[in-house]
């Protein structure tokens, strides 16, 4: 698969936008959950920033044969 500099550029850079937001809800999803006793069930919205990052980092996963050249 040839790209071009700028579609690699493109690519590093959406794939770098995705991490840093998916590290931004594990942040988040971290410090909602220090919030609360630990015996008390996890919040939802725990659970649904973690769910969120999990998605960020798959989609951002889907760039990686571009930046390393593969096709896919």
């Amino acid at each position: 698969m040839n790209t071009t500099p700028a579609a690699h550029t493109a690519s590093t850079t959406v794939r770098g936008i995705l991490l840093k937001l998916a590290k931004q809800q594990d942040d988040l999803a971290a410090q909602e959950a220090a919030a609360v006793p630990y015996w008390t069930p996890c919040p939802p919205s725990v659970l649904g920033r973690r769910a969120a990052a999990e998605v960020l980092r798959a989609q951002a996963d889907e760039y990686l044969p571009a930046l390393i050249g593969v096709a896919s």
